[in-house]
């Protein structure tokens, strides 16, 4: 009965998402759209924040940058920053890093990946279609890296 009582108590849900930032830059335009033979190399680089707001409303905002080159020249740049706000309650220690980790980063990848591809599209560039993106083990593998930093730190006191 106890344990009902406590799962009740919990709740996650999302009260708005929103864009909070976005920059698109293509330095080599319009040269680059001239070129017939164009394969870029692509980098991604993809992060997360937390910060609790008020109460059990908490902001997550994942912020992804992509940078297509071509023979160290910048094709284009893009960093956007996909925003949420959740409420969520009844969570704590391993449980709420978990929901902001992962869970969070989840619902917010695909407004941020159409968003991304509409940014590219609207540039002047060929269709680009960012991959799922496993945020579960994503996760899993930041607690490891915490988790061997700290074994790390304890061995040298």
């Amino acid at each position: 009965m106890a344990d009902q009582e406590q799962n009740d108590d919990k709740r996650l849900s999302i009260t708005k998402i929103y864009l909070k930032d976005s920059s698109f830059e293509s330095p080599q335009s319009p040269a680059i759209f001239r070129k017939e033979d164009w394969k870029p190399q692509t980098n991604l680089n993809l992060r997360s924040a937390h910060s609790p707001v008020d109460g059990d409303h908490h902001e997550i905002v994942l912020t992804i940058t992509i940078e297509a080159k071509e023979e160290d020249k910048t094709c284009f740049l893009i960093e956007l920053q996909q925003a949420g706000l959740f409420e969520i309650a009844g969570y704590e220690g391993e449980e709420l890093q978990a929901i902001v980790g992962s869970f969070c980063p989840n619902i917010l990848f695909p407004y941020a990946r159409e968003s991304i591809a509409s940014l590219i599209q609207k540039g002047g560039f060929p269709e680009f279609v960012l991959q799922p993106i496993n945020f579960d083990a994503l996760y899993m593998q930041s607690k490891q890296q915490q988790m061997a930093a700290q074994a790390g730190e304890a061995e040298k006191h």
